[in-house]
């Protein structure tokens, strides 16, 4: 049997082998992986950065070791290809590790990861390892090739880093040289990544464990030049009230332009007619959208003082998940939502004290976008559709200079990441991945976040 669970290890003939760590990428957004190869000696260390092979550094000099680039299958099934020859790996290397590195997300959102290897000569499975625990980790060790009694075996790791490559080059005995990188690369398509031979052992291996059946890949068609952005169409606002519900809240409008107002692609949030729908205290809103898979924003408008809090309903009307709270006094804040497109829309606010509220619903294409300083006091989601940058935080605090302020990343699909938080005023930094994300920002008083220069990226990482 060659398929093995965390922790066990399979014989190996020793015969040249093509290897594919696996994943799947649901479109733009998902998280993107780089594949490397470790070359360890008896110390359980590397010699130095030449016992590396990764996407800016693809082959080994001595040890016939290569990265021959990824390839995309059926259903959005990706593979990045490695080459590995026993016979001809140096009598020094004792080991050759398996590694992978997600900069802009982490492992638990990186869907079906695995590790399969394959005869370079007849595609015949001689191993494979699917990842089922991974949660927080930005860096990973998938497998290992390594030598025992004058053969070659493979040990399923699974051993994840949530500090990074900086963690894994520690412990491999590197260090992990940074440059600044003025203007990102463009990065190269997948299918523009030529495999070198045994390229029909390999189209046969990429596919999830299950299936058997593949898409060769196609030569890229023509690249076309991007059609102008429409203009701003105006969103008209329908107003949605509950059957002799209270009358709709005294207070300034929303304010919030309601017309495309960043970049962020349709797949993020689908296009409907904002509604709004007024109460008092607790009541359950229902507010007759039928609406395809995606984040939707609420806004919530509530004078005086008090908390109050917005949540999702599951098919039974309990209690789902948050999509805002605060108490901030005269609150007029913003939160989002991930909906699963199947599910009815339902919502539940909660104000004590028969508290006046306003809420409304809207498309994500309105949120403000983050392209340079933005300000707010309170909760808010702010769309970011550039490249990974770091970020400059403040928090103002509330009125006595106190209280908490976070900043949470999501990405298509309702995957979120914690980016920045504290519990006072004051300044920090962080830094942002690649949009399309959303910015949901929590806080209890006023607020600003400014971008800054590009991050600086690891020399593992393909260039994009």
């Amino acid at each position: 049997m060659t398929q093995i669970i965390k922790g066990e290890n399979l014989p190996l003939s020793g015969e040249p082998m093509r290897v594919a760590v696996v994943r799947r990428s649901d479109g733009p957004g998902a998280p993107e992986v780089d594949a490397a190869a470790l070359l360890v000696g008896a110390d359980g260390k590397v010699r130095g950065g030449e016992d590396l092979v990764f996407y800016n550094q693809s082959a080994h000099a001595g040890s016939g070791v290569r990265l021959t680039g990824n390839v995309r299958g059926e259903g959005e099934v990706v593979a990045d290809w490695l080459e590995i020859d026993p016979g001809r790996v140096e009598p020094a290397v004792e080991r050759i590790v398996v590694a992978a590195s997600c900069d802009d997300a982490t492992f638990g959102e990186v869907e079906d990861l695995y590790l399969r290897a394959v005869s370079a000569t007849t595609g015949e499975q001689l191993a494979l390892y699917a990842v089922e625990d991974a949660t927080t980790e930005t860096a990973i060790l998938l497998g290992e090739f390594y030598r025992r009694a004058g053969g070659w075996k493979f040990r399923a790791v699974g051993q994840g880093y949530d500090s990074g490559l900086p963690g894994l080059a520690e412990d491999f005995g590197f260090a992990v040289p940074e440059e600044a990188v003025e203007a990102p690369m463009e990065r190269v398509p997948e299918e523009t990544v030529v495999p070198s031979a045994g390229a029909a052992a390999e189209e046969a291996a990429v596919v999830p464990p299950e299936e058997a059946v593949v898409v060769p890949v196609q030569a890229p068609a023509p690249v076309q030049a991007p059609a102008p952005a429409p203009a701003p169409v105006p969103l008209a606002v329908g107003v949605v009230g509950k059957v002799g519900g209270a009358a709709p809240l005294s207070a300034p409008a929303l304010g919030v332009p309601l017309a495309r107002c960043n970049d962020l692609p349709g797949e993020m949030g689908p296009e409907f007619e904002p509604v709004e729908f007024s109460g008092r205290g607790k009541e359950d809103v229902d507010p007759g959208l039928t609406l395809p898979k995606g984040f939707v924003v609420v806004d919530v408008l509530r004078k005086g003082d008090g908390y109050i809090e917005v949540v999702t309903l599951t098919v039974r009307g309990r209690r789902w998940r948050e999509v805002l709270g605060s108490g901030l006094p005269d609150l007029h804040g913003v939160g989002v939502f991930h909906h699963d497109g199947r599910s009815p829309l339902r919502l539940r606010v909660d104000a004590p004290g028969m508290a006046a509220w306003t809420i409304r619903l809207r498309p994500v294409s309105t949120l403000r976008p983050f392209d340079g300083p933005v300000e707010g006091c309170g909760p808010d989601v702010l769309a970011h559709t550039g490249e990974e940058t770091d970020v400059r935080f403040r928090f103002k605090g509330d009125e006595d200079k106190e209280g908490y302020f976070g900043v949470n990343v999501h990405r298509r699909g309702g995957h979120a990441q914690d980016t920045y938080s504290r519990r006072d005023r004051g300044r920090g930094s962080g830094s942002i991945p690649r949009g399309p994300r959303l910015l949901v920002i929590e806080a209890d008083g006023g607020w600003s976040v400014e971008p800054g220069a590009s991050r600086i990226t690891s020399f593992w990482t393909r260039r994009r």
